[in-house]
Parts: structure tokens; C-alpha cells; sequence
């Protein structure tokens, strides 16, 4: 585990093992699907989390393109595809209890499983890089 002082001085957690975007995702790869949550880092930097808009079951994503929105009491912000696929899961915990964001974002606050191509995970950062990119 990477640790790293954002800008406000607190502390966030780069778990390894995983992958993660530019746009602050990161992706776990499980069964050939891609787990997508986003980083501590982006919960951090978005404070307290209100409300999150998921996608359905069975919906097409695109790479790139938005399939979920973030709701906090600073904004609002997308979170992206890290590959184009089908929408295999949906957490609905996050539907009543999204606050769990900010407490667990690499644990129960995963937002999507995606069953799609997972070949381009292997071109996103990892931990060590992931930190290099939020310095």
C-alpha cells in the first residue's frame, strides 16, 4: 500500500495491485471483468459524498465515456469507462449508503463490474505511477 499527502495535507491510499486512470479510477481485474471504483484520492478531493447515480445492469459502456455520476457537497463529477463492455454488476449498496465512498473507496464502494475486453487495463497506471500522477 502507497500512501500520499494530497494537497490539503491529508493522507490517501494507493493500494497495489490495481490499476487506475487519469480521471481518478481505479480497476480491479477479477474473472476477466473489471471492477471500477474510484480512488481515495478522488473521494478526498470531492468531500462528503450524497449521492451517486449507477448505470443499470446489462448497459453498454463505452472507454472513455461516462457511466456514472458523483454527487458531493462540493460537486459534481463523472466517472469514466476504463474499457467498453457490459454493465455484469451494479452495487446497489452505494444507492442507499453512498457516504460509504469516503470511508471504504477501495472496499464495499465499488461502483460497477464491467465484462468487456480488459486488454486496455494493461496500458493504465499502476500504484507507483498513480502516485507519481497525483503529486
Amino acid at each position: 500500500m502507497l500512501e500520499l499527502s494530497d494537497v490539503t495535507g491529508d493522507t490517501v491510499q494507493i493500494p497495489e495491485g490495481l490499476r487506475y486512470t487519469d480521471n481518478h479510477e481505479w480497476i480491479a481485474v477479477e474473472d476477466g471483468m473489471a471492477r471500477v471504483g474510484i480512488t481515495d484520492y478522488a473521494q478526498d478531493a470531492l468531500g462528503d459524498v450524497v449521492f451517486v447515480d449507477l448505470p443499470e445492469e446489462g448497459t453498454e459502456v463505452s472507454i472513455g465515456e461516462p457511466f456514472a455520476e458523483i454527487e458531493s457537497t462540493k460537486s459534481v463529477a463523472d466517472v469514466y469507462a476504463p474499457i467498453s463492455g457490459t454493465v455484469a454488476a451494479v452495487n446497489g449498496l452505494l444507492v442507499d449508503s453512498p457516504e460509504i465512498i469516503n470511508s471504504d473507496p477501495y472496499g464495499d464502494s465499488w461502483f460497477v463490474v464491467i465484462d468487456g475486453d480488459i486488454g486496455p487495463i494493461d496500458e493504465l497506471m499502476d500504484a507507483a505511477a498513480y502516485a507519481d500522477f497525483c503529486e
